[in-house]
């Protein structure tokens, strides 16, 4: 096995499939990318057998020898990463040792067998859709930071995607915040699906994607998701699981609404987060008529208080919230006026962008 290729040509595909790979893993085969060159392409592969990406690469040089092997991963990226800008590459590998010369510099890895290597299974797909990259960035990037992690109800730790005729939604909650996002391309997919994408797959394939046009080609199965984008192939196992009905923890008929700046609020927040308790991060909203004034205090006696103007017709009323879900919302909501709906101390509060765009966010109260 032999291929030779510039430095910049890899680099990239290398950065994304070796951040697949899992520091620790139980077989020391999961370590390593698998690399298999036929003709003129290079497939890289990484895996930690729950995401799986392929990346294939159209080698330039004439002097490609086909052939399959596993390197190390980390070793390979460092030792990538180390090298001059403009470097040219040569990889080849004798007698199960793989060898790595550019310039003066020159590097021998272990290697194990490409038939160790595993891969996942995607199986048939049940639907298949395609959507631009931007918009499967956007139900990402909406909806991704209220995920769980490590929570002992599994099904939390990932994000819902959801499939209609209608609509694509992605959904994420921990329990105490939830976030939600809608976009209507017409998909035509018929009945409605629904799966839960693990917390790992997700974060990987907001990695992949840009923020253009450009198509993704998506696929649902009923153990796996699949997406092709350029040259990549990502794959990852779904959490088989029930997610909660996310329709009834939102609420219905908030009496009072609060408008206000997104940016004059995110930045008195900010404020008022430094003197909050570093461990439950609570803040107070004192709401009167056309006014606001977020309190914070901790352990140490210590005070912070930022009043401001907004439109706010209803009740007086205090209410308490977690500041760190309170300053991610409005850092991921884009109109310059912002929508708070609340009906009492003990309800959670919807924010939205105030026309009411695709992305909806509810937050739950905290006693203070």
């Amino acid at each position: 096995m032999k291929f030779a290729v510039s430095r910049e040509d890899l680099l990239k595909p290398l950065q994304l499939v070796a951040g697949v790979v899992e520091r620790r893993q139980t077989m020391p085969v999961l370590s390593n990318l698998c690399l298999a060159v036929a003709g003129q392409k290079l497939l890289m592969t990484g895996t930690d057998l729950e995401v799986q990406l392929v990346a294939e690469i159209t080698l330039t040089e004439p002097a490609a020898q086909d052939g399959e092997i596993t390197v190390p991963a980390r070793k390979l990226m460092d030792i990538w990463r180390a090298l001059p800008d403009s470097a040219q590459v040569t990889f080849s590998v004798d007698e199960q040792r793989a060898t790595l010369k550019s310039g003066r510099s020159r590097f021998q890895l272990a290697t194990l067998p490409a038939a160790e290597f595993p891969t996942l299974e995607e199986g048939s797909a049940e639907a298949a859709f395609t959507l631009s990259q931007a918009q499967l960035r956007q139900l990402i990037a909406k909806t991704s930071f209220s995920m769980a992690q490590q929570d002992v109800r599994y099904f939390l730790n990932g994000m819902l995607l959801e499939l209609t005729s209608e609509h694509i939604r992605s959904v994420a909650t921990d329990g105490h915040r939830l976030a939600m996002c809608t976009l209507t391309p017409g998909l035509g997919t018929g009945a409605q699906q629904q799966v839960i994408v693990p917390r790992k797959g997700v974060l990987e394939l907001a990695r992949l994607i840009a923020d253009g046009d450009d198509p993704v080609a998506l696929a649902l199965g009923t153990h796996h998701l699949s997406a092709k984008v350029g040259g990549f192939s990502f794959t990852t196992k779904l959490i088989d699981g029930r997610f909660p009905d996310y329709e009834k923890v939102i609420p219905q008929g908030s009496t009072s609404v609060i408008l206000a700046d997104r940016k004059m609020l995110r930045e008195g927040f900010q404020r008022a987060a430094i003197l909050s308790n570093e461990k439950y991060r609570g803040v107070r909203l004192v709401l009167a008529e056309d006014s606001l004034t977020i309190q914070a205090n901790n352990p140490e006696q210590e005070e912070a208080e930022e009043s401001m103007a907004v439109a706010y017709q209803g009740a007086a009323l205090e209410i308490g919230f977690n500041v760190s879900y309170l300053l991610e919302v409005l850092g991921t909501l884009e109109a310059e006026e912002v929508a708070i709906r609340v009906s009492d101390a003990n309800s959670s509060a919807v924010l939205e962008d105030k026309d009411a765009s695709e992305a909806t966010y509810v937050v739950m109260p905290m006693r203070l």
